[in-house]
């Protein structure tokens, strides 16, 4: 695939200017655990980075807690909270000079949605990367207290009769994500699409970041919603609601946020987009250790983080599922994954269906070339770089950029050399 964007980067670009051999050595043996050792260094020492509280935000603060963007050559990294996906993409669009930011912990989608101008001001496009994937797994679908008595879980369809009943007596059926076109908008669609109830006509889909979902469900504002954690335990822990199923029971082992950065700072920091990669890699390994995972709740409680009690994050990233309607597992496999099973390594073939539910909601045109515009803004290429630099194994750095076919819940094969013929095997889609 070609690699020459038409944002002027190359591959060339991202690799390192100059090294010896002996330099390299040299460099291994001053940080033996793999710190940053291009000769040359990053151009800058730090980067303005924007999360959002969900626990998948994890690697960035973990990289900024432990130290290591400082001991990959990037003292003065900013990891700083954004109020939504909204305020996210406008302080991308601004950039870290303006101050705004330069990157940030992202919806998988939304920098293609920048990339081809779809959600910025004026249809402006916004060169955009995706250098990583931060996670698999763990998102949930929640459903408001009323629906109880409907056992829905996976089947959505058990939602059907109560949603028309509700309508008769004149009152909508909101249901709620967190950015149009964004990977919980589309993980609630097809839920919905599966059980068949048409997401565009059978619900109004209302937009609510992240951290003020429980507040709306617990006023009445929305019927089910789509999140990440830990709002979803937060709303079981509160007994306003209950989770109807974890997205990894939808899509096992699917994608969920990337490392986003804008283009143009590649371009012109492409040893530091490496060091800081390495950052984001070396605490996704951190992460995934169960180990880890209780000191982890209480870091990310804190106030400059989530500002939530730690137990509202723990329990799901152990696998143990409270779902809040008499369900209750303990040690699934259902858990966040930030390193193990290639979570980190940015598949391209994952963008690909994103982009394929982004063309069958009508947010992309029906001639998108999706290989192309995967080819534009995912940079798998750094991250198999960042890799070899970080002493990742062989056997950890997937073969090839395509996790080859994917199958769903409901039985519908995601094919990404063909994905018209997927969009086709689809009955509910905006152009249905």
């Amino acid at each position: 695939m070609n690699k020459i964007l038409t944002t002027g980067i190359s591959r060339r670009n991202v690799l390192k200017t100059t090294a010896t051999a002996a330099l390299i050595g040299a460099a291994k043996i001053a940080f033996p655990s793999g710190a940053f050792a291009a000769p040359s260094g990053p151009e800058v020492t730090g980067v303005k980075l924007g999360f959002i509280a969900l626990t998948d935000a994890a690697p960035l603060i973990i990289a900024k807690e432990k130290g290591l963007f400082e001991k990959h050559g990037l003292p003065d990294v900013d990891v700083a909270k954004q109020a939504s996906w909204g305020a996210t993409r406008d302080n991308l669009v601004l950039g870290g000079a303006a101050n705004g930011i330069d990157g940030a912990h992202i919806l998988s989608p939304l920098p293609y949605l920048m990339h081809t101008g779809k959600v910025t001001q004026n249809n402006k496009p916004v060169p955009m990367a995706i250098l990583a994937r931060l996670n698999l797994d763990s998102q949930g679908i929640s459903v408001a207290r009323e629906y109880a008595e409907t056992g829905v879980q996976l089947d959505a369809s058990k939602l059907k009769a109560a949603f028309e009943k509700k309508k008769a007596e004149g009152k909508e059926i909101k249901a709620a994500m967190t950015f149009p076109g964004g990977t919980h908008d589309l993980w609630i669609r097809y839920w919905l699409a599966a059980g068949g109830i048409d997401p565009n006509k059978d619900v109004s889909t209302i937009v609510v970041p992240p951290p003020q979902m429980v507040a709306n469900m617990k006023v009445g504002n929305m019927d089910v919603f789509c999140v990440g954690e830990p709002w979803n335990e937060q709303l079981v822990n509160q007994g306003i609601g209950f989770t109807a199923a974890t997205t990894g029971e939808l899509w096992k082992g699917h994608p969920e946020k990337a490392l986003g950065l804008r283009a143009d700072w590649i371009e012109k920091n492409p040893n530091a987009a490496k060091a800081l990669l390495m950052a984001v890699m070396e605490a996704q390994q951190w992460c995934d250790s169960m180990d880890n995972k209780a000191e982890m709740a209480d870091i990310l409680g804190k106030r400059q983080w989530f500002n939530v009690p730690p137990k509202d994050v723990l329990g799901r990233l152990k696998g143990d599922i409270n779902y809040g309607n008499g369900r209750e597992v303990k040690g699934t496999d259902l858990y966040m994954k930030f390193w193990k099973d290639g979570a980190s390594y940015p598949y391209q073939s994952h963008d690909a269906w994103f982009m394929a539910e982004n063309v069958r909601w009508g947010n992309l045109p029906a001639d998108t070339d999706i290989k192309a515009l995967v080819g534009q803004v995912n940079r798998e290429d750094i991250w198999r770089e960042a890799a070899k630099d970080l002493g990742v194994a062989a056997a950890d750095i997937p073969a090839s950029p395509s996790r080859g076919k994917e199958t769903f819940f409901d039985g519908k094969v995601f094919d990404p050399e063909n994905p018209s013929a997927y969009l086709e095997s689809l009955s509910i889609k905006a152009a249905s």
